[in-house]
């Protein structure tokens, strides 16, 4: 441990010893005076140092002062040479460097300030310049060791002033060397480092000592760069005594010692400053170091005659004033030097007002401001110990420094800048703007409110005036502490910064051909970096745009901004980007803010802090490895130092490090955080409601600050207008409030203060006047300062009595507030007067033309007496007269320049005090939602612009990530403008709406922007689509322009399909333009001869437009415009919405509307409806009207009809497993059958096809009736070529009402009736049961008569529009009936399509066959299809064919359908034609396999009839149990026979009939068979009498007589033998159920039937088949008849009953043997008729299904006798029936006869309608009552006559047998 001790000593005695063999050196070459160790003083005080040294073992053991003093000495003494001063200044250097000065020692204090004196007042005998700047080289490092050590914290306020004044004299002096300047520069840097970096371990003095006597510390920068003065001085003659040694006889050896020594101690200072150095260029200071003290020539020239006065006097010259001089020799050049410094002040004073300097000596002044008046009084150090002045000779004890001489350094700096004081040179305002740099980068000087005071006053106006300054350097400096400034200080300097601003504000947009293009780039540079503060622009829009009085700073930024974004000439500059980037700025953070919600926030949080510590940690480690090879410096030099003080001793690296070693203050600082914290409990600005208002209250402010400027305009335009501008609105009170009206006109500061001037002096508004002058507080201030202020407020008018209001005003209140100081109120009032003339007299340029300035004395006395004949104070007077002649009283808006720059500053200040300059800090990301609502538009413009004109890749980058964030903010806030504006804006650059399609693929493959523009475009449409709206158009215009140039994937333009066998079709038309009948050879020719025009030449593609094509491709590919669709299903509803609407509107206008476009649209619609299935019942409102157009109003198909009906059946397939949705899909198949029925049949096999599809997948999920309806009336129409049903044609009469709006529930009634609940037509059984209550017999007609035997069929009220169509004055049209006694169902059967017939049946098998699909809702339905399709496909589908036939012709012409408008679309688009054709299915190409297909079907059907037929028993049996189990309400189910027959056994036997009249054989004999079965099935047994008479009615006879026809004429012998089964078949059922028959009442005229067809059956044969099996028929009948007593009756006289004379009456007409073959025994007299019978054969019964004949000869009502109701004319007349089987004339569907009158009206009030026939039906007889005289039968009765003959009164009008009911019949 001894031994590092001693190494101190050693170090000590080592230094010693050089410093003394230097001297005695110097002195022996001197031979004049030869020294020795005795004599001089300084070797002297060596040698007593020698001795102590040699004493101790431990340096400690003596003061610091004993062994600094000798060294110190030799610094001080003036006689020794530079480089002996040299080598004593590195000794203390080294001393300090190794910390051999122990800062706890007690006389360390005092120790430091002797070195600091002694270094800061060094004198030497100058050599040569070059020698003498080593030594000053050497104080510099002196004194920046000194500061940097610990030990330096003892220095006093007063040694830091020193050191810091000796260095800014280096620095300033010009004709010392540049590295000499620098280097101090740099020392300077880093004790400004440290001081500041110290400031917060300093304590805010209490106000009293905040001037405390620091005269001492003035430091002054006037006189040092005056080098002329300087150089005057250094040339006058100096007494000869100073010139102790001459410089001459110095020795040559030290020389190079110099040099070495200049050199070793200033490249490495260099260095170690070059981290934190100022901005110097480190390398060039070095270079010219090494090269100019090299240079001896040189240096010799310089000046050979420096000598130490030349020091001395810089120094004086400098500083007189403050440094108290300490070497008595220099006493005699102190008085002049003094005088002059003293000179230059007073100059300074009178001519520069602002000089800081001067203003300290200006009491009025500074007792106002916070730098106070300096004083003389006692200082209290911060531990509360109290120290009076005192000089450091007498032993007080030693203050450290602290924030006194802080502020002094603050206070220098800033005088440093002032532009306005002629002393400084650009160089010493660079120096000062960088020191002010380093300070504020190290410190928060907000805290400390002097220094706060010098930053809002000085230090600002010194900068903004700087700004103007045409030097570059000093612009951007200032620029830069600016920054600083208002990063971290702007809460207390809010109209500072709005200042600032708006001075870069007018640089930017300064037109000024002068100005630099770098001072708009950095003014640029400065809105961009003051931008990226965090929540800085939020701050400006809450604290300007939404304070009423402030500029709307944030949003005119922001036009500026986007305004200069946008380059006038089209060329980019770097100040465009800089505009871009600040506009960009705002939203990184907002979108930074946005992602850091949506994260969670909890996580966030933690995250943030681990990083925070981990940041720490970093940072200390940093530190400690620095501090720690500071430690291992001095042991590498072989000198270990105690542990302890290793942490002390090492060497200074920088002052901000050095700051942290010091922390001596630790508990200071604690309070002032402390202090702080209290402060910074939340104020608020009186115009917000708290801290964080919200939006609306912003809005509202904004509102209100937009009236107020309006009022504030046009009260400076005529103020009474202004006022009542604002009552009107509400923002003063009405009527006016004195009070309140006084307060706007103070705060106001957009009021002209002429028109102030002028409303408050309006003698109307006295009581204002008094509120005006409330306003201010004048208490505590002098008559002059009071009048100050209120004249500050307004400009004073020009008239006297308008002077004298105001004044008199103002004097009243003055003297009230201050206790009355005066005699009277009138002196005050004169005081104020002569203040007034004062002023002018002062300041006035025309006053002070004509005559002489008044003098202070004039001035006293021309107030002699005014105070109540009294004098005022003198003292007062005088003060009174030198503040206004210093400062002028400035009356607004008149002066210029300076005074008036003043004025607006000192206003400025005002309001910044006020609580007007309240400045809110808010949290980051508090009002984005605002800002970026005001934002959005300039900057997405900007973006725009700048990504078009830009070429450069990062700029182009730069946008599109604008692009993106603004989509994300907007997203996040849902602001779904502005995503729309930003996809519009991105559309365009994607060329692809603007390009034409032809060049599509080759410019946007070959055009990089365009690629990026559209990947940004589709990834934010599949990120925020959500928000997306009108932007949806755009994105489908560009998807349909892709479309078209062929640029989609594939899997976009195949879609699904029925038809084809793949189940895909392309949208797309194949390559070749060919029509499709042509050959590919002369398509190909054509396309060569056609477009070879368009070709060029008749090449291909180029490579490279084959390239640019790839490239586009997979830039589409990329795109994944698939994902639009897919993801549609995540998207909002709204968003949803628009995108449908966007899909149906693209859908184009007439003019260039082209069918694939529209198929391409409606595909992605479909497809997009099928991705939402679970929300499908929002949109499908809107999807239906789309289909409803394409479908319902097309006049013609093409392929778009034909993808809209597949599109259709495609939702309706996906969607009936929806249970929500379901119903209202199976409604809008009803759109099917709403279109015009050519249409339909056109796109019959899609819809075929489909509904085959439809109903496999989902029969199980179709419930109701109304849905069994739709589907099985659209398989009839489609399948047999059925017209649909009327009700729900749209008709075209008024085009102009929209049909499209009619919903699906409106159109749901179209086919109910009261009669028929479902279904189309009427069963038996419901006729029976609701007549079966009024118990009416039952006759042979078994249903109502009144509706004579024809039931309606889909009731409809007529509607107005039906009624419209029909010709004027004609009744409406009935609707279609149905005759029940027809086999077949009387439809009109149009054409159909083959397949479309095959796959229906196909369809309807699968239902039937499986029992879980046929339910009672559809099992009526199917089965009149079923019949539906028997007749379609009866004999082969004859209809059908022959009609194709008859119009094969006009096919082929209508096939190639092209529009006229061709010419022009072809200019659009390079395809064949604008229209594609639909697939039309012809069935050429399958004619053979027609027959076949239909034999097939006609077979399928039978099947299908048999199998429901015998299982219908069961089937209805089951459903009734159910039924019974659930008691469900609603329609009863019946299981009887009644309900069997009428509901399925009846129509299923009338369908087996119909084709048993097939023409085909085999299809006959097959449903023969069939029929026989179903007739004899077992489950028929049980039914009743009626129901087997109308089986007869309605399934036999009918049968027979259709049999009759000629229907196969090749095949004769066939149908000889078809005719012969279904006789025998009649037979075979007669007699099977012959007894429940014999119980009805019209036994008899049935019987009579049978035996009219027998009778017909004999003569219809050709062959002797038919001869020879009728008449064993009937034999085998009657014998069966006979043996059951048929024909017996007891009563009669001959025992024979009525029938038996009847039947044989009828026999003997055709086989008059028969009766003597089989009863010989018996004979009949014959009867006595007691009417007339006409004796010749009865007329062959006439079918009924006879054709209606368009108005055929009327039969003349001839009068009807009771008993002989006359026949029409003779049977021949009737009109055969045609082959074809209908007639194309008649109007009204085939086979609807009249509908009688309803039973309500007597027949004669409603005769049939017009256009109707005269109807044939089945003989019906009479009842044969026993006992009542039998009548003639006639077999056949016009309709009409019906009621006369039925014994039962049908009509309530009407008696029975009255002939005058006999309804005409026309």
């Amino acid at each position: 441990m001894c031994s590092m001790v001693d190494k101190s000593i050693y170090i000590v005695q080592g230094e010693i010893s050089t410093v003394v063999g230097v001297i005695k050196r110097n002195s022996r070459w001197n031979p004049h005076t030869p020294l020795d160790e005795e004599q001089d003083p300084l070797l002297n005080s060596f040698s007593h140092l020698k001795e102590i040294l040699n004493n101790i073992k431990d340096l400690s053991d003596v003061e610091p002062n004993v062994f600094l003093r000798p060294f110190l000495e030799v610094i001080r003494s003036e006689d020794t040479t530079g480089p002996i001063t040299g080598l004593a200044l590195t000794s203390v250097n080294k001393f300090l460097s190794y910390g051999l000065i122990d800062s706890n020692h007690e006389g360390a204090a005092e120790s430091i300030e002797n070195m600091a004196d002694a270094v800061t007042h060094a004198r030497f005998v100058g050599t040569d310049p070059a020698s003498d700047e080593v030594v000053l080289m050497k104080i510099l490092q002196v004194l920046r060791t000194l500061l940097l050590t610990p030990v330096g914290a003892h220095l006093t306020n007063e040694s830091v002033c020193e050191i810091m004044q000796s260095c800014f004299r280096i620095c300033f002096e010009m004709r010392l060397s540049e590295l000499l300047r620098k280097s101090a520069e740099h020392t300077l840097v880093d004790m400004v480092q440290l001081l500041f970096s110290r400031l917060p371990q300093f304590k805010e003095e209490a106000k009293s000592f905040v001037g405390t006597n620091m005269k001492k510390l003035k430091m002054r920068a006037g006189g040092m760069s005056e080098s002329s003065k300087w150089k005057k001085q250094k040339r006058s003659p100096r007494p000869p005594r100073h010139m102790v040694r001459s410089p001459s006889g110095q020795l040559e050896t030290p020389q190079p010692t110099t040099l070495s020594n200049n050199l070793s101690g200033g490249v490495p200072f260099i260095e170690q400053q070059s981290g934190g150095s100022a901005g110097l260029p480190v390398s060039d200071s070095a270079a010219s170091s090494i090269s100019s003290p090299t240079t001896d020539s040189g240096l010799d020239t310089y000046s050979k005659t420096t000598s130490k006065e030349d020091l001395t006097d810089l120094e004086q010259s400098s500083s007189t004033a403050t440094t108290p001089a300490t070497t008595p020799s220099s006493e005699q050049t102190r008085p002049d030097s003094q005088c002059e410094g003293r000179q230059v002040e007073r100059a300074q004073s009178a001519s520069v007002e602002s000089i800081p300097e001067v203003l300290e000596d200006r009491d009025s002044l500074t007792e106002q401001s916070d730098t106070a008046s300096v004083h003389d009084m006692d200082y209290v150090n911060p531990r509360g110990v109290r120290f009076t002045q005192s000089t450091q000779k007498e032993g007080a004890t030693l203050i450290p420094y602290g924030l006194p001489c802080l502020r002094e350094l603050f206070r220098f700096l800033i005088s440093l800048t002032n532009p306005h004081d002629r002393h400084n040179s650009d160089v010493m305002m660079h120096m000062g703007l960088q020191l002010l740099n380093v300070a504020l980068e190290s410190a928060h000087i907000a805290p400390y409110q002097s220094l706060l005071s010098l930053v809002k006053d000085e230090l600002c106006r010194h900068l903004f005036q700087l700004l103007s300054m045409e030097r570059m350097n000093l612009y951007a400096a200032s620029i830069r502490v600016c920054f600083l400034l208002f990063e971290s200080m702007r809460e207390h300097l809010k109209f500072q910064l709005e200042m600032y601003l708006k001075k870069l504000m007018d640089i930017i947009t300064s037109e000024n051909p002068k100005m630099p293009y770098e001072m708009k780039e950095m003014a640029l540079e400065a809105i961009v970096q003051l931008w990226r503060i965090p929540s800085f622009v939020t701050e400006l829009y809450i604290n300007y745009d939404c304070d009423f009085y402030c500029s709307n700073l944030f949003e005119d930024l922001t036009k500026l901004l986007s305004k200069n974004a946008f380059p006038v000439s089209g060329q980019l500059y770097t100040t465009h980007l800089l505009s871009l980037e600040a506009l960009l700025t705002v939203i990184d953070s907002t979108e930074s803010h946005c992602q850091a919600k949506m994260l969670n926030s909890a996580a966030q949080q933690d995250q943030s802090e681990a990083l925070k510590e981990q940041g720490q940690n970093s940072a200390n480690a940093v530190t400690e490895a620095t501090t720690d090879t500071n430690r291992l410096a001095p042991s590498s030099n072989g000198q270990s130092a105690p542990a302890s003080e290793v942490a002390l001793v090492c060497p200074p690296t920088s002052g901000h490090l050095m700051a942290d070693k010091m922390r001596l203050g630790r508990q200071d600082q604690e309070e002032t955080d402390s202090v702080s914290a209290e402060k910074k409990s939340p104020k608020k600005p009186h115009r917000f409601s708290c801290c964080l208002p919200d939006s609306q209250e912003l809005m509202d402010i904004k509102n209100k600050k937009k009236l107020l400027i309006t009022g504030t305009e046009q009260f400076n335009q005529k103020s009474k207008k202004g006022i009542q501008f604002l009552q009107e609105k509400g923002l003063l009170s009405s009527p006016m409030d004195n009070n309140e009206v006084a307060q706007w006109l103070r705060e106001n500061p957009r009021l002209d203060k002429k028109m102030i001037g002028e409303f408050i002096s309006d003698r109307k508004n006295m009581e204002l006047l008094d509120s005006f002058v409330n306003t201010f507080t004048f208490q505590g201030l002098r008559i002059d300062e009071a009048l100050r202020l209120y004249l500050e407020a307004f400009r004073l008018p020009g008239e006297a009595p308008v002077i004298q209001r105001l004044l008199e005003t103002f004097t009243d209140n003055w003297h009230k507030v201050n206790g009355s100081p005066f005699m009277t109120n009138d002196a005050g009032f004169a005081l104020a007067y002569a203040v007034i003339l004062l002023n002018t007299d002062q300041h006035n340029h025309n006053v002070r033309k004509q005559n002489v300035p008044m003098t202070v004395e004039q001035f006293k006395k021309n107030l002699k007496g005014v105070n109540g004949s009294k004098d005022f104070d003198q003292d007062m007077l005088e003060d009174i007269y030198n503040a206004i002649k210093n400062e002028e009283i400035v009356m607004p808006d008149e002066q210029t320049g300076l005074v008036k720059e003043n004025y607006v500053w000192s206003v400025l200040l005002h309001r910044g005090a006020s609580s007007e300059g309240m400045f809110l800090h808010v949290p980051p990301g508090s009002y984005d939602h605002d800002l970026f609502a005001m934002t959005w538009g300039p900057t997405i413009a900007a973006l725009s612009y700048v990504f078009d004109k830009s070429l450069d890749d990062t700029i182009i980058q730069k946008a599109i990530t604008g692009f993106r964030k603004c989509a994300m903010i907007s997203a996040h806030y849902g602001f779904s403008d502005v995503f729309d504006n930003l996809i519009i804006s991105l559309c365009k650059f994607t060329t692809l709406s603007s390009e034409s399609v032809e060049n599509l693929p080759t410019v946007f493959g070959s055009n990089g922007k365009a690629q990026i523009a559209a990947k940004t475009v589709f990834k934010l449409a599949h990120r925020h689509g959500d928000i997306l709206r009108e932007g949806w158009k755009n994105i489908m215009d560009s998807m349909l322009q892709l479309f078209r140039a062929e640029l989609l994937p594939k899997a976009m333009v195949e879609v699904e399909d029925f038809v084809e066998p793949s189940g895909k079709i392309s949208l797309q038309r194949e390559e070749t333009p060919s029509n499709r009948g042509e050959s590919a050879v002369l398509s190909f020719v054509n396309w060569l001869t056609l477009s070879g025009v368009e070709q060029s030449g008749l090449r291909g593609p180029s490579t490279e437009n084959q390239e640019a094509k790839q490239a586009a491709l997979l830039c589409i590919k990329q795109c994944d415009p698939e994902k639009l669709i897919t993801e549609s299903k995540f998207l909002q509803l709204e968003s949803l919405q628009e995108l449908l609407k966007a899909l149906i509107s693209v859908t184009p206008d007439e003019e260039t509307y082209d069918e694939e476009d529209a198929a391409f649209c409606l595909e992605m619609l479909l497809r997009i409806v099928l991705e939402n299935r679970d929300r499908v019942s929002c949109v499908w409102q809107t999807v239906r009207e789309h289909l409803y157009h394409l479908c319902v109003l097309a006049n013609e198909s093409c392929f778009l009809v034909e993808r809209a009906v597949v599109g259709l059946l495609r939702l309706a397939i996906r969607l009936l497993r929806r249970e929500d949705i379901s119903s209202q899909v199976l409604l809008s198949l009803r759109l099917l059958l709403m279109m015009k029925p050519h249409v339909l049949s056109r796109v019959s096999r899609e819809v075929a096809y489909g509904l085959h599809e439809l109903l496999k997948t989902n029969a199980a999920n179709i419930h109701s009736s109304d849905d069994w309806y739709t589907l099985f009336s659209l398989l009839e129409c489609i399948g047999a070529g059925v017209k649909p049903p009327a009700a729900l044609q749209v008709t075209t009469v008024n085009p102009d009402n929209d049909t499209g709006a009619q919903s699906d529930s409106e159109l749901t009634s179209y086919h109910t009736s009261e009669i028929t609940p479902d279904r189309g037509y009427t069963s038996d059984s419901e006729v029976y049961t609701e007549h079966g209550k009024s118990r009416i017999p039952r006759s042979v007609t078994d249903v109502d008569v009144a509706s004579s035997g024809w039931l309606v069929v889909g009731k409809d009220d007529l509607e107005a529009s039906k009624t419209a169509a029909a010709p004027p004055g004609s009744k409406p049209q009935t609707p279609p009936l149905v005759n029940q006694y027809s086999l077949t169902l009387g439809l009109d059967m149009g054409l159909h399509d083959t397949k479309s017939l095959i796959k229906s049946v196909e369809s309807l098998s699968f239902i039937v066959r499986d029992a879980a699909h046929v339910t009672p809702e559809n099992f009526e339905l199917c089965v009149r299809t079923i019949r539906v399709f028997v007749e379609a496909s009866l004999n082969g589908g004859y209809r059908t064919h022959e009609k194709k036939r008859s119009h094969k012709p006009d096919s082929k012409s209508a096939r190639p359908r092209r529009k006229t408008r061709e010419k022009e679309s072809s200019s659009r688009r390079p395809k064949a034609s604008s229209q594609r054709l639909s697939r039309s299915h012809s069935d050429d190409e399958e004619d053979e396999g027609v027959p076949a297909s239909y034999h097939t079907v006609s077979l399928q059907l039978l099947d299908l009839m048999h199998t429901l037929h015998t299982r219908a028993a069961s089937i209805y049996s089951s459903w009734a149990e159910e039924q019974r189990h659930l008691e469900a309400a609603g329609r009863k189910i019946e299981a009887d026979s009644q309900t069997l027959w009428s509901s399925c056994w009846c129509p299923l036997l009338q369908g087996m009939a119909c084709l048993c009249c097939d023409a085909r054989r085999q299809v006959r004999m097959q449903a023969l068979t069939y029929l026989q079965r179903a007739l004899l099935v077992h489950d028929l047994q049980t039914l009743e009498a009626v129901e087997w008479e109308s089986c007869f009615n309605k399934v036999l006879f009918p049968l027979l007589t259709k049999l009759l026809e000629n229907i196969s004429p090749a095949d004769v012998g066939g149908m000889e033998e078809t005719r012969m089964r279904a006789c025998t078949l009649l037979s075979k059922v007669f007699l099977q159920h012959l007894s429940p028959l014999l119980s009805l009442p019209t036994f008899a005229a049935l019987w009579l039937t049978i035996l009219d067809f027998m009778d017909k059956y004999m003569h219809a044969g050709s062959s002797d088949l038919l001869l020879e099996a009728i008449p064993e028929s009937l034999k085998n009948m009657l014998l069966v008849m006979d043996t059951a007593g048929i024909f017996h009756s007891a009563d009669s006289r001959t025992g024979y009953s009525d029938l038996w004379e009847i039947t044989w009456e009828r026999i003997d007409c055709f086989l008059p043997r028969l009766r003597e073959e089989l009863f010989k025994q018996t004979v009949i007299p014959d009867p006595v008729p007691s009417a007339p019978v006409e004796p010749a054969q009865p007329p062959p019964a006439v079918p009924l299904t006879s054709p209606p004949v368009p108005a055929p000869a009327a039969v003349p009502p001839a009068p009807v006798e009771p008993k002989t109701p006359s026949r029409p004319a003779s049977p021949q007349e009737l009109p055969k029936r045609s082959a074809n089987g209908t007639d194309r004339s008649s109007p009204v569907p085939p086979s609807t006869p009249p509908m009688a009158p309803p039973a309500k009206m007597s027949p004669t009030e409603s005769p049939p309608p017009l256009n109707q026939p005269p109807l044939i039906l089945q003989p019906l007889a009479s009842p044969l009552q026993v006992g009542v005289p039998p009548m003639s039968l006639p077999i056949i009765l016009n309709p009409a006559l019906i009621e006369a003959t039925s014994p039962v009164p049908l009509l309530p009008t009407a008696r029975p047998t009255d002939p005058a009911d006999t309804s005409e019949v026309k």
